[in-house]
């Protein structure tokens, strides 16, 4: 079984057209499947699978990608009118790409999702 996903491709590849932001942690890109304005990717470079997997030795990686969604946030001018940072966690949970990765959301007014 390929345990390489369209996201290690992606990172290998360090096509400068695609990335907006890579550092030794993390690489980050536009979401194909944009569902706001601004919709990017921040993916840890090393596999990861979901955040089921995150323990004693990679748990800086979370912290890691909030700090570049706050980067990025600044960086598309969408820090002071707001944005959305999501994880999804296995199939039921959303997750269709199993190398953990963190969407930011915003450059609209996003409905609420919980109440």
């Amino acid at each position: 079984m390929n345990n390489t996903s369209i996201f290690s491709k992606i990172i290998k590849e360090n096509d400068l057209s695609k990335i907006i932001y890579k550092d030794k942690y993390v690489t980050s890109f536009h979401d194909i499947k944009q569902i706001a304005p601004i919709h990017i990717l921040i993916v840890s470079n090393k596999l990861i699978k979901s955040i089921n997997e995150i323990n004693k030795s990679n748990k800086y990686i979370l912290g890691h990608m909030i700090y570049v969604a706050t980067i990025l946030a600044k960086q598309f001018k969408i820090d002071k009118s707001g944005y959305r940072l999501i994880i999804n966690c296995n199939k039921d949970g959303g997750q269709e790409i199993f190398h953990l990765h963190l969407h930011l959301l915003g450059g609209k007014k996003l409905g609420k999702m919980l109440s």
